[in-house]
């Protein structure tokens, strides 16, 4: 039975219900006709000076698009995400108002976890570092090289960027099938931290160029909600700075020029075959590899443009050169399930000891059952195998 101490307050649930009527966009006059009240009754209810009643309550959720139990549970945690999302894009836009909207609740959903479960995700953010007035150029790249050194990647490639920004550096960051033009959104907030969503259905070389830019906004201007899209065009200091910081970070001058010399060494003309295994070494995309190249003087200006008119660099002329590529030299297929490493633990830890049932983490997590069963399939097994000798202390 839960006791009169974990009773959430009036103001609580009047916070809650202002922050899910702002995320349905619906006003405060809207809320007052869905009970028959007057606008001054809602204002009282969300600033905690009158109770709701509980046939209110269930209406009101209703047209909130929640629950009465989200509402008053405990652990339920309430985030406004989605309406300084909508004051930044202030567009309409509906690919990008469902993409915030799901952050939110991912967000939303981890934090519930760790609270039932009672754990608290550990930062390690790097130091905050503000823009500087000037040129951004080279703030970017010191950086992003010293973010690289603090980590200790030296001058190899990225890998993984979603267990970087997961399990290294305590950002929550989820990875799901969005609308095309959104590659990605960068969201802090105090209570939840950093946080970050990536689009699955682009390729891993993109979603990585997504996850590194999204890690500039980290470093430089994270109280800041951020969207990336497909036809964005970094005319703001803030976009170029993320993103020349990005191609720093996963691209580093030295180790860039490195590669380049080994690769080409003997030859006359740079070819497709030089651009596939340059960009395959570093885990990004060819075009993003030339432009790089281009970047550096290693290749002249309008290289990528030139390749563009003469036929590009095909899928097939990446598996052609690739097929006969020293196994030991590429990379690990990125890390991206349906949900990080950290929060398929906490899934399994709380189904596990019975906190929340296969289809109230489904609905928490928005995944189908198929979904969840990936999650949890194997946790039994663990369980089975437990031993003493390797309890985890406490």
């Amino acid at each position: 039975m839960t006791g009169e101490t974990d009773r959430i307050t009036d103001a609580e649930i009047g916070e809650r219900l202002r922050l899910a009527r702002e995320g349905a966009k619906l006003t405060q006059a809207d809320a007052a006709a869905l009970i028959n009240a007057a606008r001054t009754t809602i204002v009282a209810i969300e600033q905690g000076k009158r109770r709701v009643q509980m046939e209110e309550l269930q209406k009101l959720a209703t047209a909130y698009r929640t629950s009465a139990n989200a509402i008053l549970r405990r652990e339920a945690v309430h985030l406004d995400l989605v309406p300084r999302f909508r004051k930044l894009a202030e567009s309409g836009d509906d690919a990008i108002e469902r993409a915030t909207r799901l952050l939110n609740d991912l967000v939303r959903a981890e934090l519930e976890l760790e609270n039932a479960l009672g754990v608290r995700r550990p930062r390690n953010y790097p130091p905050e570092r503000p823009i500087l007035p000037g040129e951004v150029r080279t703030q970017a790249e010191q950086d992003a090289q010293e973010l690289r050194d603090w980590l200790g990647l030296g001058s190899g490639p990225i890998a993984d960027i979603v267990s970087i920004l997961d399990l290294q550096l305590g950002i929550r960051v989820y990875v799901r099938q969005l609308d095309g033009k959104v590659s990605g959104l960068f969201a802090y907030d105090e209570t939840a931290g950093a946080c970050i969503l990536l689009n699955a259905n682009h390729p891993n070389e993109r979603l990585t160029q997504t996850g590194a830019h999204e890690l500039g906004h980290v470093v430089s201007t994270r109280r800041q909600p951020e969207v990336l899209t497909e036809d964005e065009r970094f005319a703001s200091r803030e976009e170029r700075y993320a993103n020349i910081f990005q191609r720093n970070f996963l691209t580093p001058s030295r180790a860039v020029r490195q590669r380049f010399a080994e690769i080409t060494a003997g030859q006359s003309h740079l070819t497709r075959r030089h651009i596939i295994l340059l960009a395959h070494a570093f885990g990004i995309s060819r075009e993003a590899m030339v432009r790089r190249l281009e970047e550096l003087k290693l290749a002249r200006e309008g290289t990528w443009d030139w390749f563009l008119a003469n036929g590009g660099i095909t899928d097939e002329q990446a598996r052609q050169v690739l097929g006969d590529f020293p196994a030991q030299l590429t990379i690990p297929v990125l890390a991206r399930g349906l949900v990080p490493p950290r929060l398929a633990l906490l899934a399994r830890e709380a189904w596990k000891k019975e906190i929340y049932s296969e289809g109230q983490l489904a609905r928490l997590l928005q995944l189908d059952r198929h979904g969840i069963r990936e999650i949890l399939d194997g946790a039994e097994k663990e369980e089975s195998e437990a031993n003493e000798l390797v309890k985890l202390p406490h």
